[in-house]
């Protein structure tokens, strides 16, 4: 029997939520960075003309920054799950958990949102 299992357990559940979490980013980034590509295409096909859209370089770097933010919370987690890992198996208790880069991946994540949001307020020609 694994000592400290369940904690042990929840301890790889949270990483592998972690870890969705990031990729569903990274593939949300992707398509943000090719969103446009897509514009480009229907304008094509709809009125046989296309123009550049201006916002391209805007969704290029809104959907690197979403991948490079997955990226960076996948090695959040890792360091994370490693370090709650040795802790679990520590015969003394802590009560230090720090929880800064937690709310530093949160805190980026709304900032790109409001970046999206401006974007698509943009795009359609909205506030």
């Amino acid at each position: 029997m694994i000592r400290n299992f369940t904690a042990h357990s929840a301890n790889e559940r949270t990483y592998l939520a972690w870890i969705r979490t990031a990729i569903a980013i990274m593939a949300f980034g992707f398509l943000v960075e090719k969103f446009d590509i897509f514009l480009f295409y229907i304008a094509m096909a709809l009125h046989r003309t296309a123009k550049a859209h201006p916002g391209t370089l805007s969704a290029r770097s809104l959907g690197m920054a979403l991948v490079v933010l997955g990226i960076g919370m996948m090695l959040v987690a890792t360091v994370r799950f490693i370090r709650l890992g040795r802790e679990i198996d520590r015969a003394d208790e802590r009560d230090k958990d720090s929880r800064w880069p937690d709310m530093a991946m949160i805190g980026a994540l709304m900032a790109l949102g409001v970046l999206l949001l401006a974007y698509l307020a943009h795009l359609t020609g909205g506030p």
